[in-house]
Formats: C-alpha cells, sequence, structure tokens
C-alpha cells in the first residue's frame, strides 16, 4: 500500500473545526459509515449461521472465516463508499479515510494473529505475546494517521551506505527482515495446513501422508527462502558460494543430521515401519507415536517415550511386531505339584483365558506341559494378544488371580521348593535322622 504522507487525523480535525459535527457532509460519512459496519456485522453473522460453514472440516477454514470476515466485509464496504461519495461530491471523505485504515488495521491484526497460532500450535509465548503483537501493529496504523510514520520512514532510509554497486540503508534491512520473516511464516502456516488437510485423508496410507508433508514443508520453506531473498534483491547466484560451504559442513560435521534426514525419508518409502507398530529397537521396546525428519518417538507401556534417531532404525535390527499382524503370543508360567490332575489343571488354565477381550478366540488358547522339574511339573499358559502396545503386566495379574482362586477351588497345589536334609554322624557311622524340608 502506498504510504499516504498527509496527516490523516489533522485533517479529520480540520474538516471538524471546518464543518461542524453536524455538517450534511460529515453526517453523511458517520451513517455511511454506520451502514456498512451494520451490513458486514449483518453478513458475517448470516454466512459463519449457515450450515455448510459450521459443518466445514478444514478447520483453517472454518476458524479463519470467523475470525477475519467482519473486518474484511466492512473494509470493502467503507472503501466502495467512500469511492462512491468522492465520486459524487469530490470530497476529501476524511472520516471514512480514517475509518477505512482503522478496519484495515484490524484485518491484518487479526489475519497476523491468526496465522502465528496456526503455525506455532501450542506455544506458550503466542498467547503471552499476542497482544504486543497487536499494540505493535495498533501503533504502526496510528503513526500513519497522524503522519509521523512517513517521516520516520524517510529517516531511516537516510541512513545509509554504499557496497559495491548495492545501496544498503536502514529502510531496507528492515524490509528484508520484515519480508523474510513474512515470507517464512506464511509457508510455514501453509506447510501446517495443508498437513492438517492430509493427515485426514484416510484414502492414502499413513506412511505415504508423513512423506508427502515433509517433502512438501522442506519444498515451501525453500521457495519462501528463495522468494524473500528475491524480495530483497539478492542476487540468487551468491547461493553457490552458500552451497558449496553447506556441502563442506555436511562433509565434516553434519553428516549424522543429513543422514538421519535421509533414513527418515527411506524408512516411510519403504514402509517398513509406520505410525501405532509396536516395535524393539536398541534395547528398548515401545509403539511409535510420533515420525519426524530426525527421529521416532517410542512410547513404553510406563508412559516413557523415547527419541530414536532415524539412522539407529537402519543400521540395527528392529523387531516390528506389528509389521504384518499386531497380534503377539504371550506365555503364562505355571507350576503344579506332581499329584495333580494335569487334564483338569489344563482345563482351569484355558478357561481362566474366556471372556476376556484382548484375548484372541482364533488361533484359541492353550495349555502346555513344558518341563517336570524337581519340585512340580511346570506348564505354560499360551494365548495371543490383541493389543501389545496397551501392555501384559495387567493381563497376566489378571490371569493369575482366576487360576489361583481355580486352583484353592479345585484343590490343586502349587509347589514350593523341597530339600532332603541328612545330617551324618561322626566317624562314618549312618545318618541319625533324614529331615524333610
Amino acid at each position: 500500500m502506498t504510504l499516504d504522507r498527509h496527516n490523516l487525523l489533522a485533517i479529520l480535525i480540520s474538516d471538524f473545526n471546518q464543518l461542524g459535527f453536524f455538517h450534511p457532509q460529515i453526517i453523511t460519512q458517520a451513517v455511511t459509515l454506520l451502514l456498512c459496519w451494520g451490513a458486514a456485522f449483518w453478513a458475517s453473522r448470516r454466512v459463519l449461521s449457515h450450515q455448510s460453514v459450521q459443518d466445514m472440516r478444514w478447520k483453517t477454514g472454518g476458524d479463519g472465516l470467523k475470525r477475519v470476515l467482519f473486518p474484511i466485509l466492512a473494509l470493502i464496504l467503507v472503501s466502495v463508499s467512500n469511492l462512491v461519495l468522492h465520486f459524487i461530491d469530490g470530497q476529501n471523505n476524511s472520516l471514512l479515510r480514517v475509518a477505512n485504515l482503522l478496519m484495515l488495521a484490524m484485518v491484518n491484526i487479526r489475519i497476523f494473529v491468526y496465522v502465528i497460532r496456526r503455525v506455532f500450535e501450542g506455544a506458550q509465548w503466542v498467547q503471552q505475546w499476542e497482544k504486543y503483537i497487536s499494540l505493535t501493529i495498533w501503533g504502526l496504523y496510528v503513526l500513519h494517521v497522524v503522519g509521523i510514520l512517513p517521516e520516520v520512514l524517510q529517516t531511516l532510509d537516510a541512513i545509509s551506505f554504499d557496497a559495491g554497486k548495492v545501496h544498503i540503508s536502514v529502510l531496507t534491512v528492515l524490509q528484508g527482515l520484515l519480508s523474510v520473516g513474512a515470507t517464512l511464516l506464511l509457508a510455514m502456516w501453509l506447510g501446517r495446513t495443508i498437513e492438517h488437510r492430509l493427515m485426514m485423508a484416510d484414502v492414502m496410507e499413513m506412511n505415504v501422508r508423513v512423506v508427502l508433508v515433509k517433502v512438501m514443508r522442506s519444498a515451501l520453506v525453500v521457495l519462501a527462502v528463495l522468494l524473500s531473498l528475491s524480495l530483497v534483491g539478492i542476487d540468487l547466484t551468491v547461493l553457490s558460494v552458500f552451497g558449496g560451504a553447506l556441502g563442506v559442513g555436511l562433509g565434516f560435521g553434519l553428516q549424522k543430521i543429513a543422514s538421519n534426514y535421509v533414513s527418515g525419508f527411506i524408512i516411510l518409502l519403504d514402509r517398513s515401519i509406520k505410525m501405532g507398530d509396536l516395535i524393539s529397537v536398541d534395547n528398548r521396546q515401545g509403539v511409535i507415536s510420533g515420525l519426524t525428519s530426525r527421529y521416532i518417538v517410542l512410547k513404553a507401556p510406563d508412559g516413557t517415550e523415547s527419541l530414536v534417531p532415524n539412522d539407529t532404525l537402519i543400521t540395527q535390527t528392529v523387531v516390528n511386531q506389528s509389521y504384518n499382524d499386531r497380534s503377539v503370543w504371550v506365555g503364562l508360567p505355571v507350576s503344579v505339584a506332581y499329584n495333580s490332575d494335569l487334564d483338569r489343571v489344563m482345563e482351569i488354565m484355558v478357561a481362566a483365558t474366556e471372556g476376556n477381550p484382548r484375548i484372541l478366540k482364533d488361533p484359541a488358547p492353550g495349555a502346555f506341559v513344558t518341563a517336570f522339574a524337581d519340585s512340580g511339573i511346570n506348564l505354560t499358559l499360551g494365548f495371543w494378544l490383541a493389543d501389545p502396545e496397551n501392555g501384559q503386566m495387567g493381563l497376566k495379574s489378571e490371569l493369575n488371580l482366576k487360576i489361583w482362586r481355580a486352583f484353592k477351588e479345585n484343590n490343586v497345589e502349587i509347589p514350593y521348593p523341597r530339600r532332603d536334609i541328612m545330617l551324618l554322624q561322626p566317624d562314618g557311622a549312618s545318618p541319625s535322622s533324614v529331615n524333610p524340608a
């Protein structure tokens, strides 16, 4: 927008002094302004109350529309009214011009704050700094209204120096920083928006969605940097030097980072692991709850989360218990005395699994005699677990309690270690007694 170097506030005050508050020109502008605001408020309420807007799946579209619909409609109506009145009577319409600038400030603030919220979703500092961001934007527009901002910009542009053929000023540097920041922020917001949309596409596999999100976000950031540098006026050929320096850095110190980044794409493309898989790697076991460019998030059954570098998944053996089938086989050891009825014991053990929703019925659970030990007969209750990511300790405790209660009802003895102690008499005499223990 071209900056108006006139003091809009002074012009408005001058019109009030010359014409008075109740002059037809002032009243016409005030009535027009109120009508524009009322029409914008009514139209925004009508649009937002429509069922298609309320049912909008794309969160960005619904939330963004709610925030900016009223100020944008008001800005459009006030701008059109200003042009119509100026065409009819040729007057300056200073009240509408000031109101138009304030509505433009409101639109910019709501869009900027909304984009920051979406890019840094969940960050605590966004809520803390939101009011300061709004006050800064309002302050810039107030300086423009009172005519101070153009003078400040002229002063910043006067502080300059020449670097070869390039003329650099403080204003140019500030414009460059704002350009880079705005394009990067826009690229990050667009990437986050497309990411949310892709993650809801159930027709695609999760790995494909993650790959598309990573490629898309990286491409948007690179494109934003190139575009911002072009807007500032930096020759893109200087990036060849930066590219050479980056290559040297990758060769000497950043090879691990590059390896993890490339490994992340390889893992996603070959679909060896995916979100929700139960894996064991590097002496850790858990469910994959997150996939990033550098690492995966491995959530253990106790709730702890480990960040495993992608390079580790490429160079080490990974046990994926959910690769083709999520169910896993679990063995529960049980020991009984030698005088027990093994057939009845095995029936009791299998019956303990009945009615448990976590245990699969097909393949059916079974009891097996595994060994004749010193103190008793060792058996194993084997079954297939449908949701291994939810842990096994609680399930094993429940089954052991059922088996324990059933054994007590059926007088099945669980043995304890037994040792025979023999006391020898001196001079090699026969033992005087034998006490079992």
